[in-house]
């Protein structure tokens, strides 16, 4: 019996499965016209998202509603520009700010929740109190204590080491503004270090990525944060010696087994 013939692929079919740029066309040796305004539109929302201004009392305000505490922090970028080409200052805290976390450490918490302009302040408006709404219960459902909020302007990704040892936490996450790509100006990330310090490398971290409308949906980023979270916290571990076997759809967590005797 002959085989039913397939019907080919439209170029229509393939663009409903992706936001990457397939089957555009041509014109002549060009791209059409329409696929480079498209083009130029996203890189111009991109180039926004890495230079829109950071409101952090705004996100303190939100998180407050929350009913945690909230700490500003700057790092040593003093503007954007420094903090663009020089990421070593994005790094460090400003010695007004390392006061601050000085004054305010104590009994050090499970975990210390950063939230990170990072090179999306866009993302970061649009993500991280939702995402953070969500951890809160899944953390206290798991007998991890919290710390309270760290709001940082002018952050990198280090700079959660250094506030996470600041306040004596045994676990940092976190949520900061990723690299905007043509089809996601505003994609958040989440990252967990264990007992962070200075000088950690990116092998000593687990990263949630792509927390954004098209991708990764609050429900899911933060299930899996906080599986990752109990998980780390339990084997005294994160990095690439963590694998994330979470499946992304739990609701709650059990007690992780080191919420009383704490390291």
């Amino acid at each position: 019996m002959t085989p039913p013939v397939k019907a080919p692929v439209r170029p229509a079919d393939l663009r409903a499965l992706t936001p990457a740029r397939v089957t555009l066309g041509r014109a002549g040796a060009s791209l059409p016209t329409r696929a480079l305004l498209d083009f130029t539109l996203d890189h111009a929302r991109a180039r926004d998202a890495v230079h829109a201004p950071f409101d952090a009392e705004a996100i303190a305000a939100a998180v407050a509603t929350l009913g945690l505490g909230a700490l500003p922090v700057h790092s040593q970028a003093t503007s954007r520009r420094d903090y663009l080409s020089r990421p070593d200052f994005g790094r460090r805290l400003d010695p007004a700010s390392a006061a601050r976390l000085a004054e305010a450490a104590r009994a050090g918490a499970d975990v210390v929740v950063v939230i990170g302009d990072g090179l999306s302040s866009k993302a970061v408006h649009a993500h991280a109190v939702a995402v953070l709404a969500r951890l809160v219960p899944k953390f206290e459902s798991a007998g991890i204590s919290l710390g309270p909020v760290v709001v940082a302007s002018g952050a990198r990704v280090a700079l959660g080491d250094e506030i996470g040892a600041s306040l004596g936490a045994r676990m940092v996450v976190l949520l900061i503004g990723e690299r905007p790509g043509l089809s996601a100006p505003d994609s958040l990330g989440a990252y967990l270090t264990f007992a962070p310090r200075i000088g950690c490398t990116d092998a000593e971290r687990n990263c949630v990525s792509n927390i954004h409308r098209a991708g990764l949906g609050h429900d899911e980023a933060a299930a899996k944060i906080a599986w990752l979270a109990r998980e780390g916290l339990a084997r005294r571990i994160t990095g690439v010696a963590l694998k994330d076997e979470s499946d992304g759809t739990i609701t709650s967590l059990p007690a992780h087994r080191e919420s009383v005797a704490k390291a």
